[in-house]
């Protein structure tokens, strides 16, 4: 009998082969393909989402100063006169201070100090308070500039005014200001050089405005009051509660007088400033009694402004 020719691939072993080759590639070229598109698929892009937001910068100071040790003893020994008559053991005591009670020494502290003798008395006190925003929108400066605004107006002195736009508007010119050529009549009808009746004395002609009144004198219109007549309101003596220039980034001061019991006399001066996100307030009090007279305004805001700038020094160390 005659054999069958052998021809390759033919045969079920090869055949077995070869299919298992074929479904091992296309294997293999699926699972390529479905691990080179799995990252894609995992990561979820949000078109609506923007930029994120910025965070407002912190604040230049984290921690604070203890209190009590940041008032030379000099400055005390000024503040204080009436500690130099006291016991050794008490002078020393009054010089010391007492600590204020705080739950968070790098957010808040104090201190006090008081002197006695019979007919005077003196308090001083301090109160530094680092303030913390807990919005990230708002930065630490910002948040104790608002703090600082709110004891001022709670002091009752204004906020200064915002400064004037740098650039002027157009003058313009009114009739009344308008020069005419000599021999005809103005807008008014009159002729040049005619008075009104009702033109204050002493007004300007020519190139001045009509109506003006002469430096130094009061506008027109304007009554100035009679010798026995009581002003409506004090005039300025440069010791009234105001805005302080040149002491940390704004500052200001605070002067009452009062009256304590039937002839005593109180008088506290308040120094308040805000260096960046740090408040500082410094009360100094001064009380008389019996037949002592008032307590003098200009010595005693001159030595709590002192000391503010002292402490402001402090700061910048």
């Amino acid at each position: 009998m005659q054999r069958k020719r052998y021809t390759p691939g033919r045969t079920g072993s090869t055949a077995r082969t070869a299919v298992v080759l074929t479904l091992g590639l296309g294997l293999g070229i699926g699972l390529t393909g479905c691990s080179s598109g799995t990252p894609a698929d995992d990561i979820a892009v949000d078109a609506k989402a923007g930029p994120a937001a910025p965070v407002a910068p912190p604040g230049r100071y984290r921690t604070l100063f203890e209190p009590c040790g940041a008032v030379p003893q000099a400055t005390l020994k000024d503040l204080l006169p009436g500690a130099a008559a006291l016991a050794d053991a008490e002078r020393d005591k009054a010089y010391r201070g007492v600590a204020s009670v705080t739950y968070d020494t790098d957010r808040r502290v104090g201190c006090t100090w008081k002197a006695d003798t019979p007919d005077i008395s003196h308090r001083l006190a301090l109160d530094i308070e680092r303030v913390v925003s807990y919005d990230t929108a708002v930065s630490d400066d910002d948040r104790a500039q608002e703090v600082f605004v709110r004891k001022q107006l709670a002091a009752g002195i204004p906020l200064p005014p915002t400064a004037p736009p740098t650039t002027a508007p157009p003058a313009t010119t009114t009739p009344s200001a308008t020069a005419t050529p000599q021999g005809t009549s103005t807008a008014s009808g009159r002729p040049p050089g005619a008075t009104q009746g009702a033109a204050a004395p002493g007004a300007t002609t020519g190139a001045g405005k009509p109506g003006d009144a002469p430096a130094g004198k009061p506008p027109a219109g304007a009554t100035p009051p009679s010798s026995g007549a009581t002003p409506s309101s004090p005039s300025p003596t440069g010791l009234e509660p105001r805005v302080l220039g040149g002491l940390g980034n704004v500052a200001y001061l605070d002067d009452t007088l009062s009256t304590v019991g039937a002839n005593g006399h109180q008088r506290a001066v308040s120094v308040v400033f805000r260096t960046s996100n740090v408040i500082v307030t410094v009360s100094y009090r001064e009380q008389t009694t019996g037949s002592a007279e008032a307590p003098d305004s200009t010595e005693l805001q001159e030595k709590a402004r002192n000391l503010a700038r002292l402490l402001a020094e402090r700061l910048e160390e």
